[in-house]
């Protein structure tokens, strides 16, 4: 009997096809090997972030540093090409039609088009952080950090907390997945909605940095991105990631649900 699993593995083959499932894990593949490069090729050090003063002597730093810099636009875009589009291109071609008359429901072919949406997110990250911790240990050596409180942390063990740090960041990117399907299904348009995903992060980071409004910092999606550093206090902060959890739910479950209201009402009579 046909389930959402069912309709997952047809969006999966469908992202396989599709040019733009490309673009977004080449640059989730391309950023570390750009950045080690440019360490390879130049002197000094980007002292002026977490760990940045560390990836001359640990290549574990280097995934790290692109934590902090892909939570500006890398992964909301990485994100967006994917979750912006999967509702709304099919809409635009005109085989959603098709789609929602299958044996499956709609709420089952949502939730395969979430799954999907999430699953690749989570594979170009899963790929930026592998890539950067083998190019990095190849530049820099595979060696033990400091920690943000001035502990030094054992290679194997920092390898262990690096993979941690980065399914903690896998929190926020799911909450960017379910604005970018609410975007998809409301828009109709995968231009917008991809565009729009990508503006709402940028404006999360405008209003963190706006005089007055330093209050709002814990609560906007683009703080939870840094949630991971608790795993680098010791003793271990659990304070921001379990806010990290909470915060992101107050953004991914409104949206999620506004998707998929919109979906399983979607009028497949008038087009």
């Amino acid at each position: 009997m046909p389930t959402f699993l069912t309709a997952y593995r047809w969006e999966m083959r469908k992202l396989v096809s599709q040019k733009r499932t490309y673009l977004g894990l080449g640059a989730a593949t391309a950023v570390p090997l750009i950045f080690v490069a440019a360490l390879a090729l130049q002197s000094g050090s980007p002292n002026d972030v977490a760990f940045g003063r560390y990836v001359r002597d640990s290549g574990l730093a280097i995934p790290l540093v692109l934590l902090l810099f892909a939570s500006v636009w890398l992964f909301p875009l990485v994100t967006a090409l994917v979750a912006g589009d999967i509702i709304a291109a099919e809409d635009h071609n005109g085989t959603l039609k098709t789609i929602l008359t299958r044996s499956l429901d709609r709420g089952q072919v949502f939730a395969g088009k979430l799954l999907a949406a999430a699953t690749y997110a989570a594979l170009a990250l899963l790929l930026m952080g592998s890539v950067a911790v083998v190019a990095g240990s190849l530049e820099s050596g595979f060696n033990g950090l400091v920690s943000l409180s001035g502990t030094h942390v054992a290679a194997g063990h920092a390898l262990g907390l690096v993979a941690a740090s980065f399914g903690v960041y896998m929190i926020p990117v799911a909450a960017v997945v379910c604005i970018g399907l609410l975007l998809s299904a409301l828009t109709r348009n995968s231009a917008a909605a991809v565009v729009g995903t990508l503006m709402f992060a940028l404006l999360m980071q405008l209003v963190g940095i706006l005089p007055g409004l330093s209050g709002t910092d814990p609560y906007l999606l683009t703080t939870q991105f840094q949630a991971w550093q608790g795993f680098f206090r010791t003793p271990t902060d659990w304070e921001p990631i379990i806010r990290a959890v909470w915060v992101c739910a107050l953004y991914a479950v409104p949206a999620g649900i506004g998707a998929y209201l919109v979906f399983v009402r979607r009028d497949v009579a008038g087009g």
